[in-house]
C-alpha cells in the first residue's frame, strides 16, 4: 500500500480545493447531487440493517459503503468542500477568494439537498407502496431519528443546541478526515481503508452529518413523523451545517496544513548554506477526479 508523506498531502489538497471553485455551476451541482444520493442510500441500507437485525454496529461497520463509492466515483459532499476549499485559499491559490468559494459552498448544499430529497421520496414510496400503507419497521425507525433529534433537543433548550453543533462538530472531524484519507494513498484499498475507518466510527456514534440529515428528516415527515420543517431547519440542519464547517476546517484542514506546508525559509536557508534544496516530491495532479483518462480519476491519489 502506497503512502503519500504529509507535505505532499497538503499540496494535494490545496490544488484539489483549488480545482473545487473551477467547476461550471452545473457541473458541480451535478457532482454534489450524486454525492448526496448515494450517501444517503448508504444511510438507507445502514438504518434497514440495524433496524433487521438489532445490532447498531453492523449497520454503522455497512455505512461507509455509500461514502467510498461516491468518492471513488469522483463526487462532492458539502463536508468535504468545507476543508479542501478553505485552505486552498489561504495557501492563496489562483482562483480561490470568498466570492468563489462562498459561491461553491451554496452549489454543493444545493446539489447535496436536491440528491438527498431524491432519495428521500424514493424511500419513502418503497417504505409504504406508494403511500398506499402505513411505513415499515425501517420507515418508522427513520421517522424516530426524525423526531428524537429535532424535538429531542429542543426539549434541552440552550444545552440541546450546544448538544446538536458539538455533535456536528465531531461529525466533520471524522468525515473531513475520511475524506483526508483518500489522498494519503494512490491504490484503491487504501482509499477505502482511509475512507471507512472515521466515517465508521462518526455514524456509529451518532454525531450529526448535514447530508445525511438531509435525507433522514424529510424522510421523516414524509413518513408522518411528530415534527416540523421549521424544527428541522432550527433544530437540527442549519445548526449541523455551521458545526460541519467548524468540525472540518478547524480539527482536520488548518492543522494539517499548518503542521506540513512547505516553507520557503527552508529553501532559502539551504541556498545560504551553500547547499542545493531538494527538489519537492511529484504530486498528483490537482484534482484527479477531473474529466480525462490520461489523470486516472480517483486513483491517482486525491479526491475530495
Amino acid at each position: 500500500m502506497s503512502y503519500v508523506q504529509p507535505a505532499d498531502l497538503v499540496d494535494r489538497l490545496t490544488a484539489a480545493g483549488a480545482s473545487k471553485v473551477s467547476y461550471p455551476a452545473g457541473v458541480t451541482v451535478l457532482r454534489a447531487s450524486m454525492a448526496g444520493a448515494i450517501l444517503t442510500l448508504g444511510a438507507a441500507f445502514s438504518v434497514t440493517v440495524s433496524t433487521q437485525t438489532g445490532e447498531p454496529l453492523l449497520g454503522a461497520l455497512l455505512f461507509p459503503v455509500g461514502f467510498i463509492l461516491l468518492y471513488l466515483m469522483g463526487f462532492d459532499l458539502l463536508t468535504g468542500v468545507f476543508t479542501l476549499v478553505p485552505i486552498a485559499w489561504i495557501a492563496r491559490k489562483p482562483g480561490v477568494s470568498l466570492g468563489p468559494m462562498l459561491r461553491t459552498w451554496g452549489l454543493m448544499f444545493l446539489g447535496n439537498l436536491l440528491g438527498a430529497f431524491t432519495v428521500a421520496v424514493l424511500m419513502a414510496i418503497y417504505f409504504t407502496y406508494g403511500f398506499s400503507s402505513p411505513p415499515n419497521a425501517v420507515g418508522e425507525a427513520i421517522a424516530e431519528i426524525g423526531h428524537g433529534r429535532t424535538v429531542g433537543y429542543a426539549d434541552h433548550g440552550a444545552a440541546g443546541m450546544l448538544t446538536l453543533f458539538v455533535r456536528a462538530v465531531l461529525c466533520n472531524w471524522m468525515v473531513s478526515t475520511g475524506v483526508i484519507g483518500a489522498f494519503m494513498t494512490d491504490d484503491v484499498l487504501g482509499k477505502i481503508a482511509c475512507m471507512w475507518m472515521p466515517v465508521m466510527l462518526f455514524f456509529y456514534m451518532g454525531f450529526e452529518h448535514s447530508i445525511v440529515n438531509m435525507f433522514l428528516f424529510p424522510s421523516g415527515l414524509l413518513l408522518g413523523a411528530d415534527f416540523t420543517l421549521m424544527d428541522y431547519l432550527l433544530w437540527n440542519e442549519i445548526p449541523t451545517v455551521a458545526g460541519n464547517l467548524v468540525g472540518g476546517l478547524v480539527f482536520v484542514g488548518l492543522p494539517l496544513y499548518y503542521a506540513h506546508r512547505r516553507r520557503r525559509s527552508s529553501a532559502a536557508d539551504g541556498a545560504t548554506a551553500g547547499t542545493v534544496p531538494a527538489a519537492p516530491a511529484t504530486t498528483a495532479p490537482a484534482d484527479p477526479s477531473a474529466d480525462g483518462p490520461a489523470e486516472t480519476p480517483e486513483l491517482v491519489g486525491a479526491t475530495r
